[in-house]
Order: structure tokens, then C-alpha cells, then sequence
């Protein structure tokens, strides 16, 4: 396995980890609970962020600039709905 596919794995991981603390937090009922998970979440965003940074340097996790047009019909699309 190599370097790509560790941190691939681990953006992975790291992305199912936040899914959970999120839902977590939202169906905490007590307040202790809801800030454990709420920490949990903010720490494993960061991670995930650092993990993308990392990617992203050594060009494992390209991006594409979006398109000025396609932006401006999502903005009206949503702007028209409210």
C-alpha cells in the first residue's frame, strides 16, 4: 500500500468519523453528551482538513475551479426560492 492510498484511507476514515459525531451531536439529549461529541467533531474536522492540505501538495487530491456561470445559476436557482 502506498502513500496515496494510507491517506486516502485515512480522509476516509476521518470523513465517516465526522458523519457520526455529527449525528451524535444533533441527537445528544444531555449537554455533556452534546459537547463530547461537538469537541469530537470539531477535532476530527481538523484532522480531515490537515489530511487534505497534505493531499492536496503532493497533487492526490486535485480540484477544479467552478465555472463563474454555473455559480451565478445556483445563486438565482436558490435566491428565487426563497
Amino acid at each position: 500500500m502506498d502513500d496515496k492510498c494510507i491517506m486516502e484511507n485515512i480522509l476516509l476514515t476521518t470523513k465517516n468519523a465526522c458523519d457520526l459525531y455529527l449525528h451524535g451531536t444533533i441527537e445528544s439529549n444531555t449537554a455533556n453528551v452534546h459537547s463530547t461529541f461537538s469537541t469530537a467533531l470539531s477535532d476530527a474536522l481538523t484532522i480531515g482538513d490537515n489530511v487534505y492540505k497534505k493531499m492536496s501538495s503532493k497533487g492526490w487530491y486535485p480540484t477544479q475551479q467552478a465555472e463563474q456561470q454555473k455559480i451565478q445559476q445556483v445563486k438565482q436557482k436558490f435566491s428565487a426560492q426563497g
